[in-house]
């Protein structure tokens, strides 16, 4: 049995498709378009997963889209009704979208399969779980738990907000949901906007600003106040009461009512790109500290309806990695999975799951042994030697091919140590927002400019930005507090004490970018100013030629540990092939490229000529 997930129109839309159960392939359509969060229908990435499976659509056996347009449009509906004559703006704003497309999205789907092959719409069935439950599905299917309580957790799906479930075999059960417009996911969306960072884009800038803030000190507090008596009530069991007084998303066209929160915080909306000052960065750590009291709750529930000692989770929130550390922290549950495509891109793979288990039915069979079944995470495109030298000869490139691996991994580990900056192509590239290690830049994490240098000379993003660090599994805990996988970089952890650097006395009262590029640990390019960092387990099992340049820079250094961010420059998706990664790798300062076995010198290549300013190519996000 082959199924077919869709996630699209919304943003990051996607496909999936699994067979008897298993996951065979999943991709976003940003990857294939270059349009970063691409909405669009995804005809590319269908194609792909086809492809990769062999088959046609009249071959599958469903197609599944990830959400009930009805029910959410039935929301929409009620929404401006209850808050008429407010938003009629924005209810002749989106009308016209929902009357042409959304209503209608049976034959807009069917016409745009039609442009892949046509589709005998008798013998493949067509269906539409709810967001909730694709999201739900996403998790709990490919975890390696029989039974397990489900949380759920984004801005919004046709009503819901947030969910508790419970997984049991091949079933899930909804037993709670927060509905529409009150919303951890929208609160938390709405400080990434009057912050001045980019809404379903720029919410982890916001996670990653946070720990900026003066800890403990009474602004911070003060915020904390002022958020948890005029903007948000938060009940013990994990829902929450947003007051409208003060939002806009419901019926507006922005997400906050700007003069009123001006007024209560004591500043106005930053706009995009203007300077960070020591009050944005107390306001972030503020709503911070908010989310997390709030994602404890809802995990304290979620332990309270299921008795279950397993957790998983999914939905954008799932993608705060601080409060999933936090929660992890907490003991609440034994075992926490968070899927790695937590967002809508994941919901077409969550669609596919719950139409296998739930329409059709079908056993589950679980190997507690097993991390998940999503092996590692690397479900898209792969690339090879032919396709490399493809690009060689259109832009006549210069590369050494190793025909010895070790002698590759050997070079690599010696150039990183030598402070170069690696851009890394191999295998299948990674499903959902995070390069783990298939489509990603690599360099050495003990060196004290390495922060600074990538952030500006490589990605050209902010400078308050941190980096992930990659580890080997088997040595997680001689560097960070944690002795468990991480593999798809979803838990905040500090690092051990024993390698940190103590601040002077002084260095809460110093602003942001003093305290940026201060010495904190003896991995100080991934060492967060809270001595957190991002952790990513690298397991031989999921990625071995990984794992092997890990245990060759070990060998070499004597420290498992590499700096691993996303390859890409700012405002541009991920690269998928081998053309995309050598663009990227020559327009920036990147000093070598490896894709697969080959190794590309940029001392040794062509001189590159943009026919335009290429960093107006990629809108900033």
């Amino acid at each position: 049995m082959t199924i077919l997930g869709i996630s699209a129109f919304y943003h990051d839309s996607a496909a999936a498709i699994i067979a008897n159960g298993e996951i065979i392939a999943a991709a976003q359509e940003e990857r294939f378009t270059r349009i970063k969060h691409d909405s669009a229908f995804p005809e590319n990435a269908i194609r792909f997963c086809l492809q990769r499976t062999g088959r046609s659509l009249n071959d599958l056996d469903a197609i599944v889209f990830y959400e009930k347009p009805m029910l959410k449009f039935e929301r929409l509906l009620e929404t401006y009704y209850n808050f008429s004559p407010k938003g009629v703006r924005s209810f002749v704003t989106a009308m016209p979208s929902w009357i042409k497309e959304k209503l209608f999205l049976k034959k807009v789907i069917y016409e745009a399969l039609g442009k892949i092959e046509k589709l005998d719409r008798k013998k493949v069935k067509l269906l539409f779980p709810e967001h909730h439950l694709s999201h739900a599905a996403s998790a709990f299917y490919p975890s390696s738990f029989e039974n397990s309580a489900i949380l759920t957790i984004d801005g919004v799906g046709e009503w819901a907000t947030a969910s508790i479930c419970k997984g049991t075999g091949n079933s899930i059960t909804i037993l709670k949901q927060l509905d529409f417009p009150h919303s951890l996911g929208l609160l938390y969306s709405a400080f990434t906007y009057f912050l001045g960072f980019k809404v379903n884009s720029g919410e982890y800038k916001l996670m990653g600003l946070a720990p900026y803030g003066n800890k403990g000190s009474a602004r911070v507090a003060g915020y904390v106040d002022l958020i948890r008596k005029h903007l948000v009530d938060i009940k013990e069991d994990g829902s929450i009461f947003l007051n409208q007084d003060y939002f806009n998303y419901a019926v507006g066209l922005t997400m906050v009512k700007e003069a009123k929160w001006a007024k209560l915080f004591g500043f106005p909306l930053r706009l995009p790109e203007n300077n960070l000052e020591q009050h944005h960065c107390d306001l972030a750590m503020a709503i911070q500290e908010v989310a997390e009291e709030i994602v404890l709750n809802l995990g304290r529930e979620a332990r309270r309806l299921t008795g279950c000692d397993t957790l998983c989770m999914a939905g954008g929130v799932a993608l705060n990695c601080v409060a999933n550390g936090k929660l992890d922290d907490a003991k609440i549950f034994n075992k926490i999975f968070v899927t790695p495509a937590s967002g809508d891109a994941g919901g077409a793979l969550g669609a596919a799951y719950a139409a296998y288990y739930i329409y059709f039915n079908q056993p589950r069979q679980v190997d507690p042994a097993r991390m998940d079944n999503l092996t590692g995470s690397y479900l898209g495109p792969e690339y090879s030697a032919l396709d490399v030298e493809a690009v060689c000869n259109k832009y006549n490139a210069q590369a050494e091919r190793f025909t010895n691996e070790d002698a590759l991994l050997k070079q690599t580990a010696l150039l990183i140590s030598d402070g170069n900056v690696i851009g890394w192509h191999q295998g299948r590239m990674e499903f959902g927002p995070r390069a783990l290690g298939a489509r990603s830049i690599i360099a050495d994490a003990r060196n004290s400019e390495m922060q600074k240098k990538l952030n500006l000379k490589i990605k050209y993003r902010e400078g308050f930005r941190p980096f992930a660090p990659i580890v080997l599994s088997e040595d997680v805990s001689e560097y960070f507090e944690h002795n468990a996988p991480s593999p798809y970089m979803l838990l905040v952890k500090p690092v051990k004490k024993g390698r940190q650097i103590p601040y002077g006395d002084d260095y809460e009262q110093k602003e942001l970018l003093d305290k940026l590029y201060f010495l904190r640990s003896d991995i100080p390019a991934v060492t967060h100013i809270d001595y957190s960092a991002r952790i990513q387990t690298v397991h031989r099992d999921t990625n071995k030629k990984l794992w092997e340049l890990l245990q060759a820079f070990k060998k070499l250094t004597g420290c498992s540990v590499l700096v691993n961010t996303s390859f890409n420059v700012r405002g541009e998706p991920i690269v998928n092939t081998p053309e995309d990664a050598y663009r990227c790798f020559m327009r920036t300062d990147m000093d070598y490229l490896v894709i697969g076995n080959f190794l590309f010198d940029k001392k040794k290549q062509p001189e590159w000529v943009e026919k335009k300013d290429w960093k107006t190519e990629f809108a900033l996000d």
